[in-house]
This record gives C-alpha cells, structure tokens and sequence, in this order.
C-alpha cells in the first residue's frame, strides 16, 4: 500500500503532495451532507426536509466524535512508524479495530433505542418528528459502517497515504447522490430514503477499500492474532483521540449558541448568518487539511525523534496556509457578497451574510496560524492541550463576546462576527506560550 515517509527528504512538496488529497476529500465531505437535503428538498415534502436536516445534525456531530476519537489512531501509527517499530503499530491497529468495534455496538444500541428521545432534544417540529426518529435509527442501525469507514481513513493518514481516504469519500459521495436519486425521486421514500443512501454509501465504501487494503497489503506486519483487547493501547488511543473528539463537540456547542444568539435578531440576520457559515465551512477547508498533513508529518518525526523536521514542517505549513488565509481574506472581505449569493437570493440577506463575512474575513488570517499549530500539538501527542485551548477560545471569548456585541444598537452582523476573530487570537497567543514550553521541554 502506497505510503509517504516524511522522516527523510524534502519536506514542503510531500507536505503539498499529502494535503492536497486531504483538502480535496474534506470537500468531497462537506458536499455530502448538501446531498442528502439538495434531493430531499427537490422530491419530497417539507417535513422530509426538516427531518434530514435536524437528523444529519445529530449524525454529524456523532461522526464528529468518532473522528476525533480515530486521531488517536493516527497519531500513534504516525509515531511508531516514525521509529520504525512496523510490529507495535500492528498491534496498535489490532487492539483500535476491538476498541472501534464496541464503540460501534454501543452507538448503534444508544442511537436506535434513544431515537425518539433524540429527536426530542433535537426540537424535531411535531410534523417532522416521526421521519426525524426514522432518519436518525436507520442512520444510527449503520453505525458500524460510519465507524469502520473513519477508522480505515485515520488509519491511512497515519501512515502517510492520503489518497485512499479520497478515494473513499469520493466512492462514499457518488454511490450517495446515486441512492438518493433512485431512493427519493423514484420511489418517494423521503428521509427514510435519504438515510438509507447514507448507510449504503458509507457501506459500499468501507468494502471497496477494504478490498484495496487485501490487495495491496499494509506498510507494517499485521496479523489475526493482533485484534485482541489490548487495554494498555485502547487506553493510549482512548487518551489521544477523547480531547479532539470532545473539542470538536465543545466548539460545535458553541457556534450553535452563537446561533441561538444571532435567530434572536430576526430573521434575515439568522438567514444571512445561516448563509455565512455554509461559505465559511468551505473557506475553513484548507487550513484543516494542512492542520491534519501536519499531525501526520510531525508525529513520524517526533516518533522517529527527527524535532527539528516536525519544527521545519510546522513552519512550512504556517507560510503556505497563510497564503491561501490572504487570498481568501480579500475575496471574503471584498466580495463576500458574491459568495452569499450562491446561498441566497433575496438582497437583504446576502448583504446581511457579507457583513457577517467581513469579520470572518479576518479570521482567515488566524486559523491559518492556530490550526497548523494544533496539527503539529496533536502530532507530537498533545492533545489535551488542544482541547483545552479551543474551549477556552469558544466559551471564555467566542460566545461572551457575541453576547455583548448583539446588544449594541443598532446591531452590527460585523460586530457579532467578530467574536470568532478574537477568538482565534487569544488560541494563537496561547499556542504561541505553549510552544516556549514546549521547546524548553523537548531541548
């Protein structure tokens, strides 16, 4: 199976070489989940929409969880083959497939027996609830498929191949759009379609790729009897992956806030926001793939105890995405009025989403810097710290500060999204005093 070694080398082009199918599968990523509500909002009735877009909240933020929890996964593979132990990453890729395959039962189990529930919590409107419960237990009956599907991805970054993860997604989102089309269009099951073309997709893709890995085998010794319950490494890879999977969680939390905070300022601020954020999520992609290409080039250099790579890597990673963060600030903060318009139609809100834009404008800036930083704390092992620096971002400043701001009159959108800025500058002071002791510790 083909792999990347970054412990040897130029670094800057294997970096470009990695991240590129990285940015262009977490593209194909955020296109799949405007799958499902694109067919649903064209061939089936209101309700079938909101369950969709209620449901694939919950199911996001679950995928999100088991994502974070998957890091684990590659950092340890990245670190091991770093120094070159291809015995004790198969060990490790054993005990993550037993420690993956009880988080898949007890999220099938919870998720489908808790159905009803979670859609209560979700505010499901009473027109839509029965098909949101129905979305959210066939999505939750296919958990395994969801799980196994990340696992496989986390697995392949870690050792340096980026290209199977996109092949996957790029699997996953054709045999997607191909399911709702046949499902929703032609025979009208609606969201119960739509859920039931998720499954299927993330199914077929698991078994694709797992075909590739039986063809072209692993880059390390992995064998049978290596899929045991091994506590002592469940328990590292449990270690590494909770903070990432809870920081994702925590920073979801508290956008959504921020979004509660926006709806009450009426409805063409909540529609230019909602408007704001679609593009955002696209504009966010590229600083995220170079945060991942980071975790994984510096965890085989820390592994193979090669610092002064992981710092050149970093550094390498914080010129390139800040280059891209100066493009995507010109066209945000200039012409964030087009990029509302693909969203939107109506005049008020689109420059309602391009004064929201503005201050997000600014923030390309500053995740350009803290996200290739906590790719390179994340490689190195320090998770926790991520996590820590993030909440405090979202809940110490994130959300105080877009309180404050919604109650100046006359209400800015500008103002509000400022909050998100100033957020990721106190992270990137903090990464910044962490690096001084990090550097201190290491020498």
């Amino acid at each position: 199976m083909s792999e990347m070694r970054f412990t040897e080398g130029k670094i800057l082009k294997p970096m470009i070489s990695f991240t590129i199918p990285v940015l262009l599968a977490m593209c194909l990523q955020a296109a799949y989940g405007a799958v499902d509500l694109l067919v649903v909002g064209r061939f089936a009735s209101p309700a079938d929409v909101s369950a969709v877009s209620t449901g694939s909240q919950l199911m996001q933020t679950l995928t999100g969880l088991i994502t974070g929890l998957a890091m684990g996964m590659t950092i340890i593979l990245g670190q091991e083959i770093g120094r070159n132990r291809s015995g004790e990453a198969g060990k490790t890729l054993g005990a993550g497939i037993v420690m993956f395959a009880a988080v898949s039962v007890l999220l099938t189990a919870g998720v489908v027996l808790l159905g009803r529930f979670l859609a209560g919590i979700l505010n499901a409107p009473p027109e839509a609830f029965d098909k949101t419960v129905s979305y959210i237990r066939i999505c939750g009956g296919g958990a395994f498929f969801i799980v196994a599907f990340n696992l496989i991805c986390s697995v392949f970054r870690g050792i340096g191949n980026s290209k199977l993860p996109l092949y996957s997604v790029a699997i996953a989102c054709a045999a997607n759009i191909i399911g709702d089309l046949v499902l929703v269009s032609v025979f009208h099951l609606g969201a119960s379609g739509a859920a039931l073309a998720t499954v299927g997709a993330q199914a077929l893709s698991m078994l694709i790729s797992g075909f590739m890995i039986r063809k072209s085998g692993l880059p390390f010794m992995f064998q049978k009897n290596y899929i045991r319950r091994d506590l002592s490494r469940m328990k590292r890879i449990f270690r590494l992956g909770l903070p990432i999977a809870l920081q994702d969680l925590l920073v979801g939390i508290s956008f959504m806030v921020i979004l509660s905070i926006v709806n009450s300022l009426g409805v063409t601020a909540s529609a230019g926001v909602g408007v704001a954020e679609k593009v955002c999520a696209f504009i966010m992609l590229v600083p995220s793939a170079f945060s991942q290409a980071i975790s994984a080039i510096v965890a085989q250099n820390y592994g193979a105890g090669k610092m002064e790579r992981a710092w050149k890597s970093l550094k390498y990673g914080i010129a390139v995405s800040f280059s891209f963060g100066v493009v995507m600030f010109w066209i945000s903060f200039f012409h964030g009025d087009l990029l509302s318009s693909i969203f939107a139609k109506d005049a008020e809100v689109i420059a309602a989403g391009h004064s929201y834009l503005k201050a997000y404008a600014i923030d390309c800036l500053l995740t350009a810097v803290f996200f290739c930083f906590s790719g390179f704390y994340n490689g190195i092992g320090r998770t926790r710290f991520n996590m820590i620096q993030s909440v405090t971002g979202a809940f110490l400043v994130r959300i105080p500060v877009s309180f404050f701001m919604s109650r100046i009159r006359p209400v800015s959108l500008f103002r509000v999204g400022l909050a998100t800025p100033c957020s990721s500058f106190v992270q990137v002071i903090l990464c910044l005093l962490y690096m001084r002791k990090i550097r201190k510790e290491l020498k």
